[in-house]
């Protein structure tokens, strides 16, 4: 299982991520919530996690927490399930 992701930053980067097992985990310790409950009772803050869970696996960002990376993000939203 995958989840596609588009993220667009503040200065308006987009950019496509995608949150495979490691992120799916994470989500669910975080929150104790099946990660099946994101298909029923989708909140943004879930998104923004994923999202961020696949920036900080990736190692696309280092020194942010997830507050700090949230500052420099417009958006989160479903990508392209082709992928």
């Amino acid at each position: 299982m995958k989840i596609n992701l588009q993220v667009t930053y503040l200065d308006k980067t987009k950019k496509e991520v995608t949150a495979v097992a490691a992120d799916l985990v994470a989500f669910e310790t975080k929150f104790n919530l099946s990660i099946a409950s994101l298909q029923t009772d989708t909140k943004l803050t879930h998104l923004f996690f994923l999202a961020y869970s696949v920036e900080k696996r990736t190692k696309a960002i280092k020194d942010l927490d997830f507050e700090q990376w949230l500052e420099t993000i417009e958006s989160v939203e479903a990508g392209d399930s082709k992928k």
